[in-house]
Order: C-alpha cells, then sequence, then structure tokens
C-alpha cells in the first residue's frame, strides 16, 4: 500500500514557547479510515493545518501524496478534500451557486455525485450558505468537498456542536467514499468515530503515543475486575505491573486497565499479584473509555 502522507521528525513552536508537539512520525496508508485523538492542546489541529499547508513546520518535514507540505499545489489540491469545524465559505451563494463555482477547479468533478449528496444530505439548493443552519453549513461543506471524489479526505472537528441526527448524516456521507477516499479525521466525539475508523493515532503533551489499527488497539486494551479475599490492597508499586493503569481497591475488588492483554498471560500475572483470587472479570472498552483512561494516567504523571 501507498503513503498518503507522513510526518519525519516534525516540530511545531509558536514564537519562543515549548514547542506544540517535538519529533512527530506519523504514517497513514493509502485506503484507510485514520482517527486521530488526543486531549485539547495535544496538536491534533495544528498536525492537520501543517499537513494542508495552512501553517508551516518549524523543523522536520511533512509529505502529502508524495509532496512536500510546503510545496502544495494545484495538482495536489484537486485530489485533497478538507472540512474543518471553523469551515469558511462565501456567505452569498447559494447552493446551487457554490457547486457550479467550484466544479471547474476539479477535474474529477462527479455531477451526479453532487446531485446525489444534495439529496442525501437534503440542502437546500436556493438557499444562501448566510441562511443554512450550522448543521446543513457543514453538510454543504462536505458536499463540496465529496462531489470531485478526492483521493485524501481531511475533517478537522467536523461534528463539534452539531446533533446526532445530523453527525449521523454526515458520517453516512462519509462512508460511503470510504476505500476509494483514504480519511483522516480529527474529533474528541469518540463514539462516533469509533463505528467506521480503521486505525488511530493518540497524540498527547506533543507526542504520539501510539498508531495502530482500531482493532488491535480494542483488543489490548480491557477493564478487569479481581474479586479477592477481603480486605482488598493494592500490592506494592514495584509488585505492580507498568500496563496496568487507574488501580481501584474497594471491599473485596480490585479494579484496573490492563493495557497489553492476553487472556493467559494476563491471568497468570494477576494470580502471582494477588495473594488469593476468587474472580476474574475481563470487560471490553469502548475508545472513549480508553482515551479517559490514558489522558488521566498522563496527567496523574505529570
Amino acid at each position: 500500500m501507498r503513503t498518503v502522507f507522513r510526518t519525519l521528525d516534525l516540530c511545531k513552536r509558536f514564537g519562543r514557547s515549548l514547542p506544540v508537539f517535538d519529533s512527530l512520525n506519523l504514517q497513514v496508508l493509502e485506503g484507510s479510515v485514520f482517527g486521530l485523538i488526543g486531549p485539547n492542546g495535544a496538536g491534533k489541529s495544528t498536525t492537520i493545518k501543517i499537513l494542508m499547508n495552512i501553517l508551516q513546520p518549524s523543523s522536520g518535514q511533512a509529505e502529502v501524496l508524495a509532496v512536500d507540505s510546503r510545496w502544495l499545489g494545484p495538482d495536489e489540491f484537486t485530489q485533497i478534500g478538507y472540512v474543518s469545524e471553523n469551515q469558511e465559505m462565501p456567505e452569498w451563494m447559494t447552493v446551487e451557486y457554490l457547486l457550479r463555482y467550484l466544479k471547474p477547479f476539479y477535474p474529477t468533478w462527479d455531477d451526479e455525485r453532487a446531485a446525489e449528496l444534495v439529496r442525501q444530505f437534503d440542502l437546500p439548493r436556493d438557499r444562501k450558505l448566510r441562511h443554512l443552519s450550522r448543521g446543513m453549513w457543514m453538510k454543504a461543506a462536505l458536499t463540496c468537498s465529496l462531489a470531485y471524489r478526492p483521493r485524501l479526505l481531511v475533517l478537522d472537528e467536523p461534528f463539534s456542536g452539531l446533533d446526532p441526527l445530523i453527525r449521523e448524516d454526515l458520517i453516512e456521507g462519509v462512508l460511503e467514499s470510504a476505500g476509494e477516499t483514504t480519511i483522516l479525521i480529527s474529533s474528541h466525539d469518540l463514539a462516533e468515530i469509533e463505528s467506521f475508523v480503521s486505525h488511530v493515532g493518540y497524540l498527547d503533551r506533543g507526542r504520539l503515543q501510539f498508531s495502530e489499527e482500531m482493532t488491535s488497539l480494542s483488543a489490548r486494551f480491557r477493564e478487569v475486575e479481581v474479586t479477592v479475599a477481603p480486605p482488598a490492597r493494592l500490592p506494592a508499586q514495584s509488585q505492580w505491573p507498568d500496563h496496568w493503569l487507574r488501580p481501584e481497591a474497594a471491599t473485596a475488588l480490585v479494579r484496573f486497565v490492563e493495557t497489553r492483554f492476553d487472556p493467559e498471560r494476563t491471568v497468570t500475572e494477576i494470580r502471582h499479584v494477588f495473594d488469593e483470587v476468587r474472580h476474574i472479570a475481563v470487560n471490553p472498552m469502548p475508545l472513549r473509555a480508553i482515551f479517559v483512561t490514558l489522558a488521566r494516567n498522563a496527567s496523574k504523571a505529570a
């Protein structure tokens, strides 16, 4: 598979402040639906803006469609769709006028696809953009980006402030382009993106903590509950595996998050750490719970 975009030892700082991120190395393969997640201020939007040549890197390099992002030109931008939560569009245009205005700029513009999206999103063709609700505004922006079937679609917090029905409509539109289009999405709506991302990258305090397939991430994170002889006590820190996070103890129950879950090895470790184990319960974790665990653990360690 070809690499659609990547960063090489990328660094960005503003003035003399600490870098937003340092030595960021990220790679996304063609056909992926890549979710970039992390706490506020982790550098997600800054990374995207560097990839789109909206911001310049302080050092390192970013490549998009095999071109240095600082030299992206018309040929590349006709293959890239970009939608952000603060999307700007000419408010005086109607939806119909905007679509006709954009068509000549994109050699791969597909009238049938554009008309299909207008129908699917129930967009009012004759209404000026300034009179659209926020949800309709975002639908219009996504329609414009999908109508020319881009190789890469970049979505920066596209669901922010939208009601669940609008989010579902937008996701449906995005998914119909998955496969022919590589998708990069940054979002805090983790329950929404979990349903369709194929890969996840987690940024925290300027560092990429991991980048892996969603199936792999889901498989290795588990919430574990161990019933022991009361009173339940947490063992000494030296005995506690560093891949067990957020330990809690109450009465006869110890709870923690296992980040390297393996059925046989995890049970063996539990029985080694605790003297009298009466029951072990292992539960899968949604992406939001994984995020909260990592964010709180990082905050505690800071």
